[in-house]
Protein backbone atom coordinates (compact mmCIF):
# COMPACT_ATOMS: atom_id res chain seq x y z
CA UNK A 1 0.00 0.00 0.00
CA UNK A 2 1.27 3.47 -0.84
CA UNK A 3 2.73 5.34 2.10
CA UNK A 4 1.92 8.72 0.57
CA UNK A 5 -0.23 9.95 -2.27
CA UNK A 6 1.07 10.17 -5.80
CA UNK A 7 2.01 13.36 -7.57
CA UNK A 8 2.78 14.38 -11.12
CA UNK A 9 6.17 15.98 -11.75
CA UNK A 10 5.06 17.65 -14.98
CA UNK A 11 4.08 20.66 -12.83
CA UNK A 12 7.61 21.26 -11.59
CA UNK A 13 10.07 24.13 -11.82
CA UNK A 14 8.43 26.56 -14.29
CA UNK A 15 5.79 29.03 -13.19
CA UNK A 16 2.68 29.75 -15.22
CA UNK A 17 4.18 32.77 -17.00
CA UNK A 18 7.16 30.73 -18.20
CA UNK A 19 4.90 27.95 -19.40
CA UNK A 20 2.66 30.39 -21.26
CA UNK A 21 5.68 31.97 -22.91
CA UNK A 22 6.93 28.55 -23.97
CA UNK A 23 3.57 27.62 -25.44
CA UNK A 24 3.39 30.85 -27.42
CA UNK A 25 6.87 30.49 -28.87
CA UNK A 26 6.83 26.77 -29.63
CA UNK A 27 4.67 24.64 -31.86
CA UNK A 28 3.34 21.25 -30.80
CA UNK A 29 6.01 19.55 -32.91
CA UNK A 30 8.88 21.36 -31.17
CA UNK A 31 8.83 19.32 -27.97
CA UNK A 32 7.24 16.34 -26.24
CA UNK A 33 5.93 16.70 -22.71
CA UNK A 34 7.19 14.02 -20.35
CA UNK A 35 4.83 13.12 -17.53
CA UNK A 36 5.98 10.98 -14.64
CA UNK A 37 4.10 10.01 -11.51
CA UNK A 38 5.98 9.10 -8.34
CA UNK A 39 4.71 7.44 -5.17
CA UNK A 40 6.20 7.32 -1.70
CA UNK A 41 6.21 3.93 0.04
CA UNK A 42 7.49 2.37 3.23
CA UNK A 43 10.46 0.03 2.80
CA UNK A 44 8.87 -3.33 2.01
CA UNK A 45 10.09 -6.88 1.68
CA UNK A 46 10.55 -8.69 -0.60
CA UNK A 47 10.16 -6.16 -3.40
CA UNK A 48 12.79 -3.64 -2.25
CA UNK A 49 15.63 -6.00 -1.38
CA UNK A 50 17.39 -6.08 -4.75
CA UNK A 51 16.62 -2.42 -5.41
CA UNK A 52 18.20 -1.44 -2.10
CA UNK A 53 21.31 -3.44 -2.92
CA UNK A 54 21.66 -1.65 -6.26
CA UNK A 55 21.24 1.79 -4.70
CA UNK A 56 23.63 0.94 -1.85
CA UNK A 57 26.18 -0.22 -4.42
CA UNK A 58 25.80 3.15 -6.13
CA UNK A 59 26.12 5.05 -2.84
CA UNK A 60 29.28 3.27 -1.65
CA UNK A 61 30.72 3.29 -5.17
CA UNK A 62 34.22 1.77 -5.41
CA UNK A 63 34.08 0.50 -1.81
CA UNK A 64 30.70 -1.22 -2.13
CA UNK A 65 32.38 -4.65 -2.18
CA UNK A 66 33.70 -3.93 1.33
CA UNK A 67 30.20 -4.46 2.75
CA UNK A 68 27.59 -7.17 2.88
CA UNK A 69 24.98 -5.08 1.07
CA UNK A 70 22.32 -7.73 1.53
CA UNK A 71 22.73 -7.46 5.30
CA UNK A 72 22.31 -3.68 5.14
CA UNK A 73 19.20 -4.13 3.00
CA UNK A 74 17.82 -6.59 5.55
CA UNK A 75 18.36 -4.07 8.36
CA UNK A 76 16.49 -1.40 6.40
CA UNK A 77 13.61 -3.78 5.70
CA UNK A 78 13.49 -4.82 9.37
CA UNK A 79 12.31 -1.30 10.30
CA UNK A 80 9.57 -0.64 7.71
CA UNK A 81 8.04 2.27 9.63
CA UNK A 82 11.23 4.30 9.34
CA UNK A 83 12.32 5.72 6.01
CA UNK A 84 10.84 5.93 2.55
CA UNK A 85 11.17 4.81 -1.02
CA UNK A 86 10.09 6.49 -4.26
CA UNK A 87 8.62 4.39 -7.06
CA UNK A 88 6.91 4.99 -10.37
CA UNK A 89 5.15 1.72 -11.16
CA UNK A 90 3.45 0.72 -7.95
CA UNK A 91 4.34 -1.04 -4.76
CA UNK A 92 6.02 -4.07 -6.31
CA UNK A 93 8.31 -2.09 -8.63
CA UNK A 94 11.94 -1.18 -7.98
CA UNK A 95 12.65 1.86 -5.80
CA UNK A 96 14.08 4.87 -7.64
CA UNK A 97 15.19 6.37 -4.33
CA UNK A 98 15.37 5.42 -0.68
CA UNK A 99 16.14 6.99 2.69
CA UNK A 100 16.62 5.27 6.03
CA UNK A 101 18.38 5.66 9.36
CA UNK A 102 20.36 3.02 11.26
CA UNK A 103 21.10 3.21 14.99
CA UNK A 104 24.84 2.51 15.14
CA UNK A 105 24.84 1.94 18.90
CA UNK A 106 21.73 -0.24 19.03
CA UNK A 107 23.02 -2.49 16.23
CA UNK A 108 26.70 -2.40 17.18
CA UNK A 109 26.79 -6.18 17.71
CA UNK A 110 25.74 -6.85 14.12
CA UNK A 111 28.74 -7.62 11.86
CA UNK A 112 27.60 -5.28 9.06
CA UNK A 113 27.27 -2.35 11.51
CA UNK A 114 30.79 -3.10 12.74
CA UNK A 115 31.93 -3.02 9.12
CA UNK A 116 30.23 0.34 8.53
CA UNK A 117 31.47 1.89 11.79
CA UNK A 118 35.05 0.75 11.27
CA UNK A 119 35.00 1.90 7.66
CA UNK A 120 33.72 5.38 8.59
CA UNK A 121 36.27 5.68 11.42
CA UNK A 122 39.16 4.68 9.19
CA UNK A 123 38.11 6.95 6.34
CA UNK A 124 37.56 9.83 8.77
CA UNK A 125 41.14 9.38 9.91
CA UNK A 126 42.35 10.38 6.44
CA UNK A 127 40.82 13.86 6.67
CA UNK A 128 41.54 16.17 9.66
CA UNK A 129 38.10 17.73 9.22
CA UNK A 130 36.52 14.36 9.95
CA UNK A 131 38.90 13.13 12.68
CA UNK A 132 36.46 13.88 15.58
CA UNK A 133 34.22 11.14 14.20
CA UNK A 134 36.50 8.36 15.42
CA UNK A 135 36.01 8.95 19.19
CA UNK A 136 32.35 9.75 18.59
CA UNK A 137 31.81 6.33 17.01
CA UNK A 138 33.92 4.38 19.49
CA UNK A 139 32.25 1.65 21.53
CA UNK A 140 32.76 3.54 24.81
CA UNK A 141 31.28 6.78 23.50
CA UNK A 142 28.10 7.86 25.22
CA UNK A 143 26.77 9.40 22.00
CA UNK A 144 23.96 7.85 19.99
CA UNK A 145 24.59 8.34 16.29
CA UNK A 146 21.97 7.69 13.63
CA UNK A 147 23.48 6.87 10.23
CA UNK A 148 21.34 8.23 7.40
CA UNK A 149 21.67 6.36 4.12
CA UNK A 150 19.99 7.80 1.05
CA UNK A 151 20.51 7.37 -2.67
CA UNK A 152 18.47 7.82 -5.85
CA UNK A 153 18.49 7.40 -9.57
CA UNK A 154 19.59 10.37 -11.66
CA UNK A 155 16.02 11.03 -12.80
CA UNK A 156 14.90 11.89 -9.25
CA UNK A 157 14.67 15.66 -8.83
CA UNK A 158 16.23 17.26 -5.75
CA UNK A 159 12.82 18.75 -4.91
CA UNK A 160 11.68 15.25 -3.93
CA UNK A 161 14.28 14.86 -1.22
CA UNK A 162 13.18 17.41 1.45
CA UNK A 163 9.82 15.61 1.91
CA UNK A 164 11.74 12.39 2.56
CA UNK A 165 13.77 14.10 5.28
CA UNK A 166 10.59 15.61 6.73
CA UNK A 167 8.91 12.19 6.83
CA UNK A 168 12.00 10.69 8.46
CA UNK A 169 11.91 13.31 11.22
CA UNK A 170 8.23 12.62 11.86
CA UNK A 171 8.74 8.87 11.91
CA UNK A 172 11.62 9.19 14.37
CA UNK A 173 9.43 11.29 16.69
CA UNK A 174 6.64 8.70 16.48
CA UNK A 175 9.10 5.89 17.22
CA UNK A 176 10.51 7.76 20.22
CA UNK A 177 6.96 8.31 21.51
CA UNK A 178 6.55 4.53 21.37
CA UNK A 179 9.81 4.19 23.37
CA UNK A 180 11.69 2.67 20.50
CA UNK A 181 15.49 3.21 20.36
CA UNK A 182 15.62 6.17 18.01
CA UNK A 183 16.66 9.00 20.31
CA UNK A 184 19.86 10.33 18.74
CA UNK A 185 22.52 12.81 19.80
CA UNK A 186 23.79 13.18 16.22
CA UNK A 187 22.82 12.40 12.65
CA UNK A 188 25.56 11.25 10.28
CA UNK A 189 24.77 11.44 6.57
CA UNK A 190 26.74 9.21 4.20
CA UNK A 191 26.99 10.81 0.78
CA UNK A 192 29.31 11.26 -2.18
CA UNK A 193 30.84 14.03 -4.27
CA UNK A 194 33.11 14.23 -7.27
CA UNK A 195 36.09 16.27 -8.37
CA UNK A 196 36.56 17.62 -11.87
CA UNK A 197 40.12 16.70 -12.79
CA UNK A 198 42.09 17.40 -15.97
CA UNK A 199 41.75 14.62 -18.48
CA UNK A 200 44.81 12.57 -19.39
CA UNK A 201 43.61 12.82 -22.96
CA UNK A 202 44.67 16.46 -22.88
CA UNK A 203 48.25 15.44 -22.18
CA UNK A 204 48.18 12.90 -24.97
CA UNK A 205 46.77 15.28 -27.56
CA UNK A 206 48.28 18.46 -26.08
CA UNK A 207 44.96 20.26 -26.57
CA UNK A 208 44.52 23.61 -24.82
CA UNK A 209 42.33 23.19 -21.74
CA UNK A 210 38.95 24.88 -21.69
CA UNK A 211 37.59 26.56 -18.61
CA UNK A 212 35.03 24.49 -16.71
CA UNK A 213 31.83 26.27 -15.74
CA UNK A 214 30.31 24.34 -12.85
CA UNK A 215 26.61 24.44 -12.05
CA UNK A 216 27.15 23.84 -8.34
CA UNK A 217 30.51 24.55 -6.77
CA UNK A 218 31.41 24.34 -3.10
CA UNK A 219 35.11 24.21 -2.51
CA UNK A 220 38.45 22.96 -3.65
CA UNK A 221 40.20 19.71 -2.78
CA UNK A 222 43.78 19.20 -3.86
CA UNK A 223 43.34 22.04 -6.33
CA UNK A 224 40.23 20.54 -7.91
CA UNK A 225 36.67 21.83 -7.85
CA UNK A 226 34.25 19.74 -5.79
CA UNK A 227 30.70 19.04 -6.96
CA UNK A 228 27.71 17.49 -5.23
CA UNK A 229 25.85 14.43 -6.44
CA UNK A 230 23.22 15.38 -3.84
CA UNK A 231 22.68 19.18 -3.99
CA UNK A 232 20.82 19.16 -0.66
CA UNK A 233 24.11 18.28 1.06
CA UNK A 234 25.23 21.89 0.70
CA UNK A 235 22.27 22.98 2.85
CA UNK A 236 22.96 20.30 5.44
CA UNK A 237 26.57 21.44 5.72
CA UNK A 238 25.46 24.90 6.86
CA UNK A 239 24.10 23.27 10.02
CA UNK A 240 26.83 20.67 10.45
CA UNK A 241 29.18 20.14 13.35
CA UNK A 242 31.65 18.84 10.77
CA UNK A 243 31.76 17.62 7.19
CA UNK A 244 34.34 16.53 4.67
CA UNK A 245 35.32 14.12 1.94
CA UNK A 246 37.53 11.08 1.69
CA UNK A 247 39.07 8.92 -1.00
CA UNK A 248 37.72 5.43 -1.46
CA UNK A 249 39.92 2.60 -0.24
CA UNK A 250 39.74 1.00 -3.68
CA UNK A 251 41.12 3.67 -5.94
CA UNK A 252 40.25 3.78 -9.62
CA UNK A 253 42.97 2.98 -12.11
CA UNK A 254 44.82 5.93 -13.61
CA UNK A 255 42.87 7.34 -16.50
CA UNK A 256 39.57 5.71 -15.48
CA UNK A 257 38.12 9.14 -14.71
CA UNK A 258 38.22 9.83 -18.45
CA UNK A 259 35.64 7.08 -18.96
CA UNK A 260 33.32 9.04 -16.65
CA UNK A 261 34.02 12.36 -18.28
CA UNK A 262 31.08 14.74 -18.61
CA UNK A 263 33.17 17.64 -19.89
CA UNK A 264 35.36 18.04 -22.95
CA UNK A 265 38.59 18.53 -21.02
CA UNK A 266 37.74 17.06 -17.63
CA UNK A 267 37.22 13.64 -16.11
CA UNK A 268 35.65 13.04 -12.72
CA UNK A 269 36.95 11.44 -9.55
CA UNK A 270 34.24 10.21 -7.20
CA UNK A 271 34.74 10.44 -3.44
CA UNK A 272 32.89 9.61 -0.25
CA UNK A 273 31.45 12.42 1.84
CA UNK A 274 30.26 12.62 5.45
CA UNK A 275 28.10 15.24 7.21
CA UNK A 276 27.57 15.22 10.98
CA UNK A 277 24.71 17.27 12.45
CA UNK A 278 23.76 17.56 16.12
CA UNK A 279 20.23 16.32 16.72
CA UNK A 280 19.09 19.70 18.07
CA UNK A 281 20.02 21.37 14.76
CA UNK A 282 18.66 18.77 12.37
CA UNK A 283 15.09 20.06 12.04
CA UNK A 284 16.35 23.55 11.21
CA UNK A 285 18.51 22.02 8.47
CA UNK A 286 15.48 20.24 7.02
CA UNK A 287 13.40 23.43 7.14
CA UNK A 288 16.08 25.33 5.25
CA UNK A 289 16.31 22.50 2.73
CA UNK A 290 12.56 22.71 2.15
CA UNK A 291 12.82 26.46 1.57
CA UNK A 292 15.93 26.18 -0.59
CA UNK A 293 14.38 23.77 -3.04
CA UNK A 294 10.90 25.31 -2.98
CA UNK A 295 8.96 22.09 -2.77
CA UNK A 296 5.96 22.14 -5.08
CA UNK A 297 2.59 22.13 -3.25
CA UNK A 298 1.63 18.89 -4.98
CA UNK A 299 4.80 17.22 -3.73
CA UNK A 300 4.34 18.49 -0.17
CA UNK A 301 0.76 17.28 -0.09
CA UNK A 302 1.80 13.89 -1.44
CA UNK A 303 4.42 13.55 1.25
CA UNK A 304 2.39 14.70 4.23
CA UNK A 305 -1.05 13.25 3.50
CA UNK A 306 -1.25 9.65 4.67
CA UNK A 307 -2.98 7.23 2.36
Amino acid sequence: MAKRKTYDDSAAEQDSEEVSSLEESSSEDDYDEIRQEFEFFDPQSPWDFEGFKRLLRQLFDADATSFHLGAIADLILAQPLLGSTIKTEGNESDPHAFMTILNLKEHRDKPVINELTNYISHRAGTNPQLSPLKPLLSSDSGKKVGLILTERWVNIATELIPPMYRMLLEEISWAVAEREPYTFSHYLIMSKTYLAIPSLLNEETNRPKKKLKPKAMKGVDEGHTMYYFHPEDEVLERHAALFGGFDYVKQSAEGESDSKSTFHDFGIKQRGHLILIEAAKFEAAVKEMEAEFATQPSIAAAALDKS
